[in-house]
């Protein structure tokens, strides 16, 4: 039954919705357009759009404006939109995560068992700068560093380095951290903190622009929603924050109608990616181990057997990140590996 259901994530089983007409749309972050710190089936769309349209989504980085001037930033280079969204969301609808995420986004005619493939498009740096930071009780060594610390990192676009110290820079490869739907209705308001079987925070370096996202869809619209920008982040993301920034992303939103995929999964384009999130990182990587044999089972039509082989010989296993309760791991094959795509 799971090799039947991974049977969506192969480009050429799906059976995807074409649009009519495709548009561009944008859609900014505003205290209207934002949800703050949760993913929820009963979340309403601020944009509904078709299979097939573009979205250029404003983001803004995790943090206030307050803490921001506090370690360095000066007052009028913190975004406007940042300070109307702490000033303009009420408290009620803030929580249980720290994410400021925009969205939803609707794609009409998403229903459950549908799958949504979220073509990464562009991502662009919105500010001239970064944060990274530590704090007593978050982050994996927390023993060890028993108290706040917290960084600016200048962001040179034109050259796509972080000016980290000095004599240390940082390549910028700009993702998003956190990328989502709803999840289904029986979790609630979800916090933004865990990633799960909707995506969310998955803290996945790879999800660059030019990559693939296959989300399964849990409520109506699928409601997509996207933040948590980084600059730059190490696998693990270990002090719990990346280069934490605000991005512009482009997104185009392809729906396959009336195919499972149980599992969020990417794909470069030079590889195949399956995740799992687990609190424990044994169980993170089995899930991930098990979702990678179903799909190489599916799409590639391999025994069991070989799929399990060849990810021990061929296959990565890397940890996207430890710090948000639910563990990251993602298992990577070569598209190269394969003769036939």
């Amino acid at each position: 039954m799971r090799s039947l259901l991974f049977a969506a994530l192969s480009m050429s089983s799906l059976a995807i919705v074409a649009p009519v007409r495709a548009e561009t749309f944008e859609l900014k972050a505003t205290p209207q357009t934002v949800v703050w710190g949760h993913y929820d089936a009963t979340e309403k769309p601020t944009l509904t759009v078709h299979s097939g349209d573009t979205v250029v989504i404003h983001t803004l980085l995790t943090n206030s404006p307050s803490g921001l001037e506090k370690a360095g930033v000066a007052a009028a280079d913190v975004e406007p939109a940042l300070r109307a969204v702490f000033d303009g969301v009420p408290a009620a609808a803030r929580g249980p995560g720290g994410h400021i995420l925009t969205g939803p986004v609707a794609i009409e005619g998403a229903m459950p068992g549908d799958t949504l493939e979220v073509r990464i498009v562009r991502i662009d740096l919105a500010i001239p700068y970064a944060y990274n930071a530590f704090r007593y009780g978050a982050g994996f060594l927390t023993d060890d560093f028993p108290y706040p610390q917290m960084k600016i990192v200048p962001l040179d676009a034109k050259r796509m380095i972080g000016q980290f110290a000095p004599g240390i820079e940082v390549p910028l490869v700009p993702f998003f951290g956190s990328m989502g739907v709803a999840p289904p209705p029986a979790y609630g308001r979800y916090d933004s903190a865990p990633p799960t079987i909707n995506g969310g925070n998955m803290d996945d370096k790879a999800l660059i622009a030019g990559t693939t996202l296959f989300l399964p869809v849990h409520a109506p619209g699928a409601l997509f929603q996207v933040g948590d920008g980084h600059a730059a982040q190490g696998n693990g993301e270990v002090d719990i924050t990346a280069l934490e920034t605000s991005l512009v992303g482009t997104f185009q939103f392809i729906l396959h109608k009336a195919q499972v995929t149980p599992y969020p999964r990417a794909e470069t384009p030079t590889a195949y990616i399956a995740m799992g999130f687990d609190d424990d990182l044994s169980n993170a990587t089995r899930k991930a181990l098990r979702n990678m044999i179903d799909f190489l089972v599916a799409a590639k039509g391999m025994t069991r057997n070989d799929a399990y082989m060849l990810l021990s010989v061929a296959g990565d296993v890397e940890i996207t990140e430890l710090v948000d309760r639910n563990k990251g791991v993602h298992v990577v094959v070569p598209k190269a590996l394969f003769k036939r795509p």
